[in-house]
């Protein structure tokens, strides 16, 4: 989907926070930002994957980023691009969804949904390359796990509550944070041509 009249001018995208200035900026869930952060693991491979990729003439040399502090795909999601941005030496910026409606529409999930996280990747001259939006394919056919935490909600809220937390410092929560690393770089590699 090539973005003809974007509203992401490179004047709009180098007015979106970095990462530091998003974190002073959330209003919850700020540990849960940083603990996703500290617990996302990059191999030696993915970083040089990334540092390839980058260094292309077509490369994503920049990356937006749309989100919500309240947002568990979110707190989970975007702390990997971070990780994987800061490894790899591209610039990150992040724009709350709510106040950034236009560029939100431009990237719907199905055409139809206000989908977060959304991760738009550029050129160092700022052309579309492409973008990935909510959460890896296997968190996808996953979130069934979730389902007794779902029922628990009704009769007894407290413990449902209890058991998500524990659930997003589990290993499912952490193989989701790998595949979306994963999932990245295998769409970076493809739409680069280096699949």
């Amino acid at each position: 989907m090539a973005q003809q009249q974007s509203v992401v001018t490179p004047e709009r995208f180098a007015s979106g926070m970095t990462w530091e200035e998003y974190l002073n900026a959330i209003q919850r869930n700020r540990d849960k930002f940083e603990y996703n952060y500290r617990e996302t693991q990059l191999s030696d491979e993915d970083v040089r994957a990334l540092k390839e990729l980058v260094a292309l003439p077509h490369g994503p040399a920049r990356v937006l980023a749309l989100g919500e502090d309240w947002c568990p795909d979110v707190f989970r999601g975007l702390p990997v691009m971070a990780k994987m941005a800061q490894a790899a030496g591209m610039e990150l910026r992040i724009f709350p969804r709510d106040q950034n409606l236009d560029i939100m529409n431009e990237f719907l999930n199905q055409g139809k949904y206000q989908s977060i996280p959304t991760f738009v990747f550029y050129t160092r001259d700022h052309r579309y390359i492409c973008h990935w939006i909510e959460r890896p394919a296997l968190a996808n056919q996953e979130m069934h796990l979730l389902e007794g935490i779902r029922r628990l909600r009704e009769e007894d809220p407290e413990r449902a509550r209890q058991e998500y937390e524990a659930f997003q410092q589990g290993p499912v929560w952490a193989r989701w944070r790998q595949e979306t690393v994963r999932e990245i770089i295998q769409l970076l590699k493809e739409k680069c041509g280096l699949s």
